[in-house]
């Protein structure tokens, strides 16, 4: 059982221009005090097949916790458009977001990104240098969320949790999908 679930995720700016802050707000449920804060990231991936070139975006704490439904806005820089192979630019990259409490990840929401031009004939014909300032990214509405099970240094309200080690995954609601 986690202390800690994620409710909703939802991009305040998608689709946006490549070199925007990524600007969202994550909503998530907290079922017992927290000792610490929790630490989020937010995380670029531009080639799956080499994690070196992975880029942290930003990264916040956010506490002190109370028991309830919690929320957040996150502002994230865009990626560093030097550390991404000209042949990933285009197309379809990840963005993750994390979540941590005392450096143990209890959650990774994964996204997918497509990146294209902004305009019918640059998507034709691309140009042969890239051209950052005409991208435009859009982030998809369906996440992918693995969490892990952790050890909490708190008591939820049914009992002690203190399992280690098991990931599950599963898809998170857009706030499309929520109805308010």
């Amino acid at each position: 059982m986690s202390i800690v679930t994620i409710r909703n995720v939802e991009f305040l700016n998608n689709p946006a221009r490549f070199l925007d802050p990524y600007h969202f707000r994550v909503t998530f449920e907290c079922i017992a005090a927290l000792k610490e804060d929790l630490e989020w990231r937010l995380i670029y991936v531009a080639s799956p097949g080499n994690a070196e070139l992975d880029q942290e975006l930003d990264d916040c704490l956010v506490g002190p916790v109370p028991i309830g439904v919690n929320a957040f806005e996150f502002e994230g820089s865009p990626p560093s458009t030097k550390d991404i192979p000209p042949e990933d630019v285009l197309g379809v990259a990840a963005l993750i977001l994390t979540g941590s409490y005392r450096d143990q990840e209890f959650v990774r929401v994964g996204y997918y990104q497509n990146t294209e031009y902004d305009n019918e004939e640059m998507k034709l014909t691309p140009p042969e240098k890239i051209q950052f300032d005409r991208l435009v990214r859009d982030i998809s509405a369906k996440p992918r969320v693995t969490r892990f099970q952790i050890k909490w240094d708190v008591s939820a309200q049914s009992g002690t949790v203190s399992a280690a080690g098991a990931a599950t995954s599963a898809a998170v609601p857009s706030a499309n999908d929520l109805e308010g």
